[in-house]
């Protein structure tokens, strides 16, 4: 089988420095100490597929240089790269980054159309909207989660998910379904403004607990019962430093708690003797190594649709991080329909830490009733 690829190489930047995007804020990125992270990610989605004896049988259809090409020049895949211009880089503070936009992300979808039967993609969601918008229903397309935003359900839960699906899309086990491709307004959502659109249904290759979901607003019928259980909470937080997780349902808590938090970011707040006083608030993943001990609590919601603990839109929890805070000290907040699959996600990308949160956690659904929810 023929596979088209190709990598977004700024996609996922601007996570770790709460930037919650990465479009059109590289030098700030950059300047905030971000890394480019999407080619190793890549690299872990192609070390995985060589794995598989079906992978092994794979041809790959690239951009040039970051777009594709360096990263697959390390592997023993056969591959042929689309030159479709020259790619120049630019040095900041120490960091190469190449010239390339939406637009080269197009015209290789464009012109891997007629010559691929699946297209394969390392970004986020803004990635997704432009791989779908040529390919549209033409040739079926799946993501491997590189980016800030990954809301749009046409991504694998991880880069070594997306490489068994691809394996189980070769065998013949993976059915094609239709996934939502939905984007965000990045300079609304860096706001705290959620402005979310969609963009249509992509074919993507489905295998059981490989691919997630797509995102889902809190029910309009359950708001009563986050703000119950909430209140519950707010009472029962003991003296101590907090990292305050991103969502609507955490918000509920900051407002009550009565600091002036992120709705879409992490707050460190300290509580003492009952008051709480915001220490840093949109913090990045530095600020959270700071205050990350065995005394530091961690209190987080499930993305609904998504169904992940971390891993999509809250990336400051990096794996240094939650490798500091025992999972006893993570609280988890959610409304029973974001826990309909029977379990949550974690992806941090390092297997220690991922392992180590794994198994089963306690997962607050009432002001009274705590679940134990299995960790995958």
């Amino acid at each position: 089988m023929r596979i088209g690829l190709i990598i977004n190489p700024i996609a996922g930047m601007g996570g770790r420095v709460a930037l919650k995007g990465t479009d059109g804020v590289v030098e700030e990125a950059i300047q905030r100490g971000a890394k480019p992270i999407a080619a190793d990610v890549a690299r872990l989605f192609l070390h995985e597929l060589n794995n598989y004896a079906e992978g092994r049988g794979v041809e790959f259809l690239t951009g040039p240089d970051g777009l594709g090409e360096e990263v697959l020049a390390e592997f023993d895949f056969p591959y042929e790269v689309i030159r479709h211009r020259d790619v120049r880089y630019r040095e900041v503070l120490g960091v190469r980054i190449p010239d390339t936009d939406s637009e080269d992300t197009k015209e290789l979808v464009k012109r891997m159309l007629d010559q691929v039967e699946l297209i394969v993609f390392a970004g986020g969601d803004g990635t997704a909207r432009d791989v779908f918008s040529v390919a549209g229903r033409k040739v079926p397309i799946l993501g491997v989660p590189t980016g800030v935003k990954m809301f749009s359900g046409v991504f694998a839960a991880s880069p070594e998910d997306a490489a068994r699906l691809v394996a189980e899309f070769l065998k013949g086990n993976a059915e094609l379904v239709e996934r939502d491709v939905m984007d965000l307004d990045e300079n609304a959502f860096r706001h705290d403004e959620v402005r979310p659109k969609h963009y249509g249904k992509a074919q993507t290759p489905y295998a059981e607990l490989l691919l997630q979901g797509a995102k889902e607003p809190t029910k309009t019928d359950e708001a009563e019962d986050v703000d119950a259980i909430i209140e519950a909470l707010a009472e029962e937080l003991e003296d101590g430093i907090y990292f305050l997780g991103a969502g609507s349902t955490l918000k509920k808590l900051k407002d009550l708690l009565g600091i002036n938090g992120t709705l879409l970011g992490v707050d460190i707040v300290e509580i003492k003797n009952g008051e709480a006083r915001l220490l840093v608030k949109d913090a990045a993943e530095k600020d959270l190594l700071r205050f990350a001990g065995e005394n530091t609590r961690v209190v987080v919601t499930v993305i609904g649709g998504l169904g992940f603990l971390f891993g999509r839109g809250n990336q400051q929890f990096s794996a240094e991080v939650l490798r500091r805070i025992p999972k006893e000290n993570i609280i988890v907040v959610a409304t029973p329909s974001k826990l309909r699959n029977g379990f949550v996600r974690v992806y941090t990308g390092n297997k220690e830490v991922d392992d180590k949160l794994r198994g089963y956690i306690r997962v607050r659904v009432s002001p009274w009733m705590e679940r134990m929810v299995r960790v995958i």
